[in-house]
């Protein structure tokens, strides 16, 4: 394992935060270190540099943090985005099976963990162009022609801007429970029952970015995140060493830097689980020969209609949806080696020149039963009035 780390960038960046540092007990240093945690668990060696993409948000020079690992393999590249809030690290649950047999690269969105935090654009189109600027950049840097794109969450809305901005680099769009596609429901507060006080308290942070107060509470910080995430220490535990330690860190320092990539995605927001301008109202216009496979948890909250919705209006394009029984949002960690064999199986066909099938009882036998569930091949089901009392979504 090696990491091509140019101490300089570090040295740059961390020079002008002196001041917040002093208050919060991190540094871009001490936040390398804890992806080392992460990453140290992994099984095959990676490499890790900054790739320069220039002054593609504001005035100054941007690097994009960039883990890599099987550059030799012939097969077709395979491209990873993170989750707000988050950063390479959290793949380490699935580097290992998915760079079995194709170079893979993880990066850091602008923005969020170890990349540059350059001031975005205010305006939420303009931030949007942004990203997607700085990934087009990073590809050309990276000399990738076409490439299997994944994100998940927020990384899986920049994916398919990205994808809707650049169809010919596209080889595969997967979407892993994706942030951001959904229209805000005009009554979401009476569609969801959210008590006064609720209505009150979100009135009032509503002006704050949405991770503030890991940064307000100082010294307090990495305790907070500790106790308030219990859950996502859980899903690494199996495989990460002191995973009750190291997770919690790991996310603290991603998170209590300049909150530059928070900012943007807070102007991008309306309200934490809507974008001000949803995905689902601009995705026809993502070319027809781009194949789109939705990954969803059965338990997540973000939810799957638009999944439906995409599957069903392009007819006369690949669009699978799949939902992985017992995850929720972090479906690339609750259900690990589920979510892991699922996008090896797409990436093969991918590097065959062929479409993976959506049998939904091709996809019980080979994912043991009910692991996955195929929701085109359900909703076919219900309409010919042949859905079994177990055939059921979680």
């Amino acid at each position: 394992m090696s990491e091509d780390i140019s101490l300089q960038v570090v040295e740059h960046q961390e020079s002008w935060l002196g001041s917040w540092f002093r208050w919060c007990p991190t540094s871009l240093t001490l936040l390398r270190e804890a992806e080392k945690s992460l990453l140290n668990n992994l099984k095959k060696s990676y490499q890790g540099k900054y790739v320069n993409v220039g002054n593609v948000v504001g005035n100054s020079e941007s690097n994009v943090w960039t883990v890599c690992m099987n550059k030799e393999s012939p097969n077709t590249p395979m491209v990873l985005l993170h989750g707000f809030g988050s950063g390479v690290g959290l793949w380490c649950l699935n580097l290992d099976t998915l760079a079995s047999d194709r170079p893979v690269y993880a990066v850091d969105i602008l923005g969020f963990g170890r990349s540059s935090r350059p001031k975005f654009n205010t305006d939420p189109l303009e931030a949007e162009r942004e990203f997607v600027a700085s990934i087009d950049t990073w590809r050309k840097e990276m000399s990738l022609n076409k490439f299997i794109l994944m994100g998940h969450s927020f990384g899986g809305f920049l994916a398919a801007s990205y994808a809707i901005k650049h169809p010919d680099r596209i080889s595969h769009l997967i979407l892993a429970d994706p942030w951001g596609f959904p229209e805000r429901p005009l009554d979401v507060a009476e569609r969801y029952n959210v008590p006064f006080w609720v209505k009150a308290i979100g009135a009032i942070l509503q002006p704050f970015n949405p991770l503030f107060i890991v940064r307000t509470a100082g010294p307090l910080g990495p305790k907070l995140l500790k106790n308030a995430r219990p859950d996502l220490i859980r899903k690494f535990a199996p495989l990460v060493q002191n995973a009750e330690e190291v997770i919690p860190n790991y996310l603290y320092h991603c998170n209590a830097q300049d909150p530059s990539g928070e900012t943007a995605f807070h102007n991008l927001m309306s309200g934490f689980g809507w974008a001000k301008h949803p995905m689902i109202n601009r995705i026809d216009a993502l070319r027809k020969g781009v194949p789109i496979t939705l990954i969803y948890g059965s338990r997540s909250w973000v939810d799957r209609e638009p999944g439906f919705e995409i599957k069903y209006n392009r007819k006369d394009s690949f669009v699978d949806v799949q939902v992985i029984s017992g995850a929720g949002h972090h479906v690339y960690a609750d259900r690990a080696e589920v979510f892991n064999e699922l996008v090896s199986n797409l990436a093969e066909h991918v590097d065959n020149g062929t479409l993976p099938p959506i049998s939904i009882e091709d996809e019980q036998e080979n994912h043991k039963g009910k692991d996955i569930e195929n929701i085109s091949n359900m909703m076919n089901k219900i309409q010919s009035g042949k859905l079994d009392e177990e055939d059921t979504i979680d």
